[in-house]
């Protein structure tokens, strides 16, 4: 059995990626998308006519230049996520607008569109997941949207403060981004690689799942962004982790045992100490993490860039 078919026995794997050739080579259960990923898919020419189809959309439907271009935006981003539904059992990803990552109502409004288009669709909410910032102002959007039984995905997730604001707001999932974090570390300390087991990603997982496990939160783990597979294997056994078709390609292909590294069991044992999570609890702690903060606000920064060039793309064909 290869090291893919083992993981998937203690983890449920997540296709990350908006190419549905690859999600369908893999047979992940559910499928992650942001807006990079989008942005490189729509410019292929298999994928013009969900494009097209959003362009349509907007112009028929909207009123104002703006409010045409908005509504084809939402409407490239489900439809994207509508094709992945077709190929996948479980859920999948849809990301709220980066630019709105310090707005709760803004965020709250634009879920519950997304939400809305999917309906609309046919699609059961229980199949979306509404990815959001884990700044504190997308925690409170979650917080509200998970009473509505609006689904929350927080992304760009760097420290256990996000963490626990996130499981103290009950979002359904969390997407720690495990790479990212190995590379503020190598450019801080200077380092070119970690051993597996002390890779600075793999800890803050680690890390942050003992802790969820230990108070009983309810709340899902999806490891992201991973670099190699060696950090991978290193957090099997975390609820869910998010990977990209290079690295599925990998484990595919590799042999050996994928040994469970993280368990609810061990975590249990470990001696950890509560933290109460409130706002200036969680800005100060935040603050303190120089990596947290510039990973965090780096990759709103880059998502919203994408954002801006996707609504280009889009501007020009209608």
């Amino acid at each position: 059995m290869n090291k893919l078919d083992q993981l998937k026995k203690i983890t449920i794997v997540v296709s990350d990626t908006g190419e549905f050739e690859d999600i369908k080579k893999y047979h992940p259960t559910d499928a992650t998308t942001n807006p990079s990923l989008i942005l490189a898919a729509a410019s292929k020419p298999d994928y013009q006519f969900l494009i097209e189809e959003a362009v349509t959309y907007g112009n028929k439907h909207g009123k104002t230049k703006q409010e045409k271009l908005t509504l084809a935006m939402d409407k490239v981003f489900v439809n994207f996520g509508l094709e992945i539904l077709k190929i996948i059992p479980g859920r999948v990803s849809t990301e709220v607008d980066a630019r709105l990552s310090f707005d709760v109502e803004g965020s709250i409004e634009k879920a519950r569109q997304l939400i809305a288009l999917y309906e609309a669709a046919g699609i059961d909410r229980k199949r979306i997941l509404i990815k959001l910032a884990s700044t504190w102002e997308g925690i409170k959007a979650a917080e509200q949207l998970e009473k509505e039984h609006i689904h929350c995905n927080m992304t760009l997730l760097f420290s256990l403060a996000q963490a626990i604001g996130c499981a103290e707001a009950h979002a359904t999932l969390i997407s720690p981004f495990v790479g990212r974090i190995l590379d503020w570390f190598k450019k801080s300390e200077g380092k070119d690689s970690y051993p597996p087991e002390k890779d600075p990603g793999v800890i803050s997982v680690t890390q942050i799942y003992t802790y969820y496990k230990k108070m009983g939160y309810k709340t899902q783990i999806m490891g992201a962004s991973f670099r190699n597979t060696d950090e991978i294997l290193e957090i099997a056994g975390c609820d869910l982790l998010t990977i990209a078709p290079k690295l599925l390609e990998e484990l595919q292909n590799a042999q050996g045992d994928v040994p469970r590294k993280l368990s609810p069991e061990a975590a249990k044992n470990v001696e950890v100490q509560k933290i109460h999570m409130d706002e200036k609890t969680f800005r100060w702690m935040l603050c303190n993490d120089a990596m947290a903060s510039d990973k965090l606000y780096e990759g709103i920064r880059n998502f919203g860039k994408d954002i801006v060039k996707l609504e280009q793309l889009l501007s020009g064909r209608m």
